[in-house]
């Protein structure tokens, strides 16, 4: 199903938005779009959007803490054309990447449910089967990465989660796994930014993609 910007099926996220635009009349507070190229071979998929980072920007990853490490990870590696995102128009674009969601609202504590899990996963299908011939998915966290494996209709008790963890999911599609990139685990060093680096220095060599500079 194509992205809905005035998607509603889960009642406790529409209630929960409606409320955070009366504390937030600024705030984007709806569905978060997927960003960047839409021809992409590097698929990122996160979480959900942060209440002020995406929900009030507009754009994944954008505005808050996650979105630090891992924008100044895609322009190291190449995938951006700058380092920082702060606002949905600050010139920030992507090459031969894409970043989506698992769950494209705003959830209570930062903590979907399954249901709104499962309601959005074939907006994530959809994005997946778009995908060109030998791309890869950088799968940040492991709700993440089972909202890939249900959504290519995958059985996952064949594709455990774990940190570096590569898969091949089908001739044309790989999955590595990573640790999200959240301020709880960048702040415990539970993700570095080296350990990081190095998720998507690989994907790079698996798309033969060139080195900055």
């Amino acid at each position: 199903m194509k992205f809905d910007p005035n998607c509603s099926r889960c009642q406790r996220l529409a209630d929960f938005l409606s409320q955070v635009r009366t504390d937030y009349p600024d705030y984007h507070a709806a569905p978060v779009a997927p960003f960047g190229d839409t021809g992409a071979r590097l698929l990122i998929v996160g979480l959900a959007p942060g209440m002020h980072g995406a929900n009030a920007t507009g754009r994944p990853f954008t505005g808050d803490h996650a979105g630090i490490l891992l924008y100044q990870t895609l322009y190291d590696n190449g995938f951006s054309n700058q380092a920082e995102a702060w606002s949905a128009d600050d010139g920030l674009v992507l090459n031969d990447c894409r970043i989506t969601n698992a769950v494209k609202c705003l959830p209570p504590q930062n903590k979907p449910i399954g249901g709104e899990i499962n309601a959005c996963n074939d907006y994530l299908s959809r994005e997946l089967a778009q995908m060109p011939e030998d791309s890869i998915v950088i799968a940040l966290g492991s709700i993440a990465h089972q909202a890939v494996i249900k959504a290519l209709g995958l059985k996952q008790k064949s594709f455990s989660f774990g940190h570096g963890v590569e898969h091949r999911l089908s001739e044309d599609l790989y999955l590595i796994d990573s640790y999200h990139c959240s301020r709880y685990n960048t702040q415990t060093r539970r993700l570095t930014p080296v350990m990081f680096d190095a998720i998507f220095k690989r994907a790079k060599n698996l798309l033969g993609f060139p080195a900055r500079g």
